[in-house]
């Protein structure tokens, strides 16, 4: 690998160090931009200025009181805006179409309104009393000001030039940890521990569907399907949909409910121990989330994607476990599963993913409808699939055969919602409750840090071995937004172009 000549290799260093502090120098000063003021608050209107000013003072709270939101970026100098990575893939349209930008200006506030409620729930009560508001009168406050500066900017097209310029999310990934690691370098070896990997899950996979017996009792959950479509009806359902003018269809609580008992998948869990009991997070006396195995619960999620001129809805369906055992560098308190089922247009599966929560094993499933793309580049982890789908039946669902122990998919086939067979019901909740978890002694927090979105506790000690990769923390569980899913490469579980890059359709 050398050439017994050091000089390159000292370049090489100076290069990366120089370009490691230009890649700070930009990181405080894009800091500082997330501080300037809004550019709402018009010099001769006191409202305005005044709501400026409630920004500052709210921002500065959250800030001292550790509640921040980090599961979606900012936009400097537009405090009521947020963007997740969908929103934002619609800005260079937003800015030569009217109607586009509307709705994505509409949607981007409406993230940040979410975030914002979020916030001040979680603001303990003396931070609270600091801005002289009770949480009620906070909120109000907020949503007053935020339709205020709103008003001035969506009049301004210079204001609208500079926030569409600045609609960008931050990738997940830290640059100048992979300049110090010389990922250049790096990233072969890494790539070859990828590799074998995946060579171990594909046999994984193959073991499980022919036969291979479990390696512990397998335990069955699945959560309601009473109101589960078939493919025509949900194809109904997507057809009838009011869509605004970025194509997002605008569902009712019933047809989200619909959508999400159709395609629910159940979960076949080999059960060794305590630590394969799946349930629901609550906060107890420890620093980090536990797991309460006497409530079942599958955390949902809708989301969309991005299929050339279409948008897509996403299901996701995650478990948590209340830990990975073991004294591996894998090993860690709390562990997780993460299924994706992306839907075309006529209702049917098109691509299923999974993940845990931590973004680790990102593995994909194709339906016959779509074939993957090659990868642009060799070493790329780019879509890994260790068998296809299988083809569901009418009347079918999806069943997941999880390991004992260290919570990987290993296996994929599909029964009739009617089987009949014992199953422990699970119980649904929003994957959103868990940004406001109540707290033993009364209030709410966050299972996620303010700054990164990481479940504090959660940590790996693989993080001391993949530091060069750069993602923050390798192997540690994090928030919706915030999950890198490829050490060579970059790839994020919610890129909006994540389907449409990877896969091609062969059928209609």
């Amino acid at each position: 690998m050398h050439d017994g000549n050091p000089q390159p290799v000292a370049s090489t260093a100076s290069a990366h160090l120089r370009l490691g502090g230009i890649v700070v120098a930009l990181a405080l000063l894009s800091a500082c931009a997330s501080r300037e003021l809004p550019h709402g608050g018009a010099a001769d209107d006191p409202a305005a200025q005044a709501c400026a000013e409630w920004y500052r003072r709210l921002d500065a709270t959250l800030e001292r009181a550790g509640v921040r939101d980090a599961g979606s970026a900012r936009i400097p100098g537009y405090p009521y805006l947020r963007l997740d990575r969908f929103t934002a893939s619609f800005a260079s349209q937003a800015a030569r179409d009217d109607a586009v930008f509307d709705a994505w200006f509409a949607r981007a506030r409406v993230l940040d309104g979410d975030v914002r409620g979020v916030e001040i729930e979680n603001l303990p009560a003396p931070a609270l009393a600091g801005l002289g508001a009770d949480r009620s009168e906070a909120r109000a406050r907020t949503a007053s000001c935020a339709a205020k500066l709103a008003a001035h900017d969506r009049a301004d097209p210079a204001a609208r030039r500079a926030m569409l310029e600045a609609a960008v999310v931050p990738d997940d990934y830290i640059a100048w940890q992979r300049i110090a690691g010389f990922y250049a370098l790096s990233a072969i070896p890494f790539s070859y521990g990828v590799d074998r990997w995946h060579a171990e899950a594909r046999a994984m996979f193959h073991a499980t569907h022919d036969g291979a017996p479990p390696a512990a009792p397998l335990a069955r959950y699945a959560p309601p399907a009473e109101a589960a479509l078939d493919a025509a009806g949900v194809a109904a359902l997507l057809a009838h949909a009011p869509r605004d003018a970025l194509g997002v269809p605008q569902f009712t609580a019933d047809e989200r409910e619909r959508l999400y008992q159709s395609f629910a998948p159940l979960f076949e869990l080999e059960t060794g121990g305590a630590y394969d009991h799946p349930g629901a997070l609550y906060w107890g006396s420890q620093a980090v989330p536990q797991v309460d195995a006497t409530w079942p619960t599958v955390y949902r999620r809708l989301a969309y994607t991005r299929y050339h001129d279409k948008v897509l809805v996403q299901l996701v369906y995650t478990i948590w476990f209340p830990e990975r055992p073991g004294d591996d560098i894998l090993a860690g308190k709390l562990d997780g599963l993460v299924w994706r089922v992306t839907l075309a247009p006529d209702g049917e599966a098109l691509v299923y993913d999974s993940m845990h929560p931590c973004g680790c094993f990102h593995m994909f499933f194709p339906t016959p409808r779509v074939a993957v793309n090659a990868s642009p580049e060799p070493m790329f982890e780019w879509a890994f699939v260790p068998r296809p789908a299988p083809t569901l039946a009418a009347g079918e669902r999806m069943v997941l055969r999880v390991a004992t122990r260290t919570h990987y998919l290993q296996g994929l086939s599909s029964e009739p919602r009617d089987a009949g067979a014992p199953l422990t019901p699970l119980i649904y909740a929003e994957e959103d409750a868990l940004r406001r978890l109540p707290l033993p002694d009364g209030g709410t927090r966050s299972i996620y840090r303010p700054d990164d979105g990481i479940v504090a506790g959660s940590e790996r000690p693989e993080s001391q071995y993949f530091w060069p990769m750069g993602i923050p923390s390798a192997g540690a569980m994090r928030q919706w937004g915030r999950h890198a899913t490829a050490f060579v490469g970059r790839r994020h579980f919610d890129d909006a172009d994540l389907i449409e890059r990877r896969f091609r359709l062969t059928a209609p």
